[in-house]
């Protein structure tokens, strides 16, 4: 008899076996193919200067690209300390516990758990009436199982979309890496700078506290007014006032760098402006690397991936779901008894389940995924066109101010004789002190802007680098 019972119970598990391999050939869940984005990264860059090879500047490591010894120990740093980078390195590692927990949803879910039980009938039930002991004492130790055939491909799609999660939390950190070190070189050539128009207004000042002396003896000796020495005196101050923008300005810059570096305020050792140079040639690579190359670009995706996969999971809760269950363990009335064979006791249930109406929940969980998977896509696009837009910008403003440092050059030199010239005129009487002031102010603003128009020539190549995604590998 038993020896049937047994048979009969394998012939059942063999069925239910071969109906789960049978609907699991039917998934639902469809896998994920890139969209199309010939529209999006055609003419990308608008640019036709450079070539858009297959090798771009991006690919370059930031250790070749910044040579300034100052600058590649503090992006070290930064990389170590900086506060950001630490809060997405524990992103990563909250979403891949959750792409672990991802992984294990093919396994079955098993507890075990020992209780006892203590009932007394009442004496007006059907049975308490009766019985002269009316209170019983149960013991059980328990084991439950409980497992659920991926029919339709939904623990499938589940299991991908905490893994796009994973992916998108790490390419977070990339897109952290990427703006951290083009802030702390940006940072850096600010510094530079200000340190650059520090000494030439220092300079300034010490130019105009002598054209005070002159202009001084010139009044001593009736060739110029009071008013004279008065606007000379004026244009002397303004310049120590500027002087002290500066250093202002240098403080807080550093300061700063001291917060991208996750470091106290302090003063940084560096180098100077004029010694700093990209040698790296300016290659874009073609527009389509920057899917792989820009970290946001690739977080977007992952976003989009996440999205379809969870859409995927909406559509496969509406259709029925295959669970088996099964508890087993020890019980007894007497606890000397619990681990007695006759104690034994199992049960298994298999079930096959339709959901038919539920408050219209399942559908507006789909209709709500799709639309968030479409979302997902436009925002995917947006991002790619932006990061196309960035890179335009970055390559032009380079290009601008690398035209413009010629004639800025030019600015200098001419103002710089035409001050020259207005001091030696004024001192033999052929020229007023108003040509002098004029030409004064103008020389040390044109050298201002030729220092700002450097400046803008090494940050439009890091904003560049940036916008290719570059830093990161």
């Amino acid at each position: 008899m038993k020896s049937i019972i047994k048979k009969n119970n394998l012939q059942k598990g063999l069925v239910l076996i071969t109906m789960t391999f049978i609907l699991q050939s039917c998934f639902v869940a469809k896998d994920y193919v890139r969209p199309e984005l010939n529209t999006e990264t055609e003419a990308l860059y608008r640019t036709e200067n450079l070539p858009t090879d297959s090798v771009s500047i991006a690919d370059v490591s930031w250790k070749k690209l910044f040579l300034d010894q100052y600058l590649q120990q503090y992006i070290e740093e930064g990389l170590q300390n900086n506060m950001d980078i630490r809060i997405a390195l524990q992103q990563i590692i909250s979403a891949e516990a959750y792409a672990k927990q991802g992984k294990a949803g093919y396994l079955p879910s098993v507890n075990v758990g020992t209780n006892w039980t203590h009932q007394v009938q009442s004496k007006n039930t059907q049975f308490g009436a009766f019985l002269t002991d009316r209170s019983t004492d149960q013991f059980d130790l328990t084991a439950n199982l409980s497992w659920e055939a991926d029919l339709w491909g939904k623990i499938r799609s589940n299991k991908r979309a905490t893994q796009a999660t994973y992916l998108q939390s790490v390419a977070g950190h990339q897109l952290v890496k990427t703006q951290l070190i083009s802030s702390i070189a940006n940072t850096y050539y600010n510094l530079l700078a200000l340190d650059a128009q520090l000494k030439i207004t220092k300079q300034t000042i010490a130019t105009r506290e002598s054209g005070v002396t002159t202009i001084k003896a010139l009044k001593d000796a009736g060739q110029v007014t009071q008013v004279a020495v008065d606007q000379n005196i004026a244009q002397y101050n303004s310049a120590k006032t500027l002087q002290v923008d500066i250093e202002s300005a240098i403080f807080k810059t550093e300061n700063t760098l001291s917060i991208l570096l996750g470091k106290t305020p302090q003063n940084f050792k560096r180098g100077t402006l004029d010694l700093q140079k990209i040698e790296q040639e300016i290659v874009l690579g073609v527009p389509s690397k920057l899917l792989s190359n820009r970290p946001d670009v690739m977080a977007a995706e992952f976003g989009l991936i996440q999205s379809f996969e969870l859409s995927n999971v909406a559509k496969s809760n509406l259709y029925p779901s295959l669970t088996l269950t099964a508890a087993g363990g020890f019980q007894s009335l007497d606890i000397e008894d619990l681990f007695s064979s006759n104690s034994l006791f199992t049960n298994i249930i298999g079930g096959l389940t339709q959901p038919i109406f539920n408050k219209r929940k399942l559908k507006t969980q789909r209709e709500v995924a799709l639309s968030q998977q479409e979302q997902s896509l436009l925002q995917f696009k947006k991002t790619l066109l932006i990061a196309g837009s960035e890179v335009s910008n970055a390559l032009f403003s380079y290009e601008s101010e690398v035209r413009k440092f010629e004639f800025r050059k030019n600015e200098v030199e001419a103002l710089r004789k035409a001050e020259s010239n207005s001091e030696i005129l004024l001192k033999n009487g052929y020229a007023n002190y108003l040509d002098l002031l004029t030409a004064r102010q103008s020389a040390l603003s044109a050298e201002l802007n030729i220092i700002d128009s450097k400046l803008q020539q090494l940050v439009s190549i890091v904003d560049l680098y940036e916008a290719l995604g570059g830093g990161w590998k």
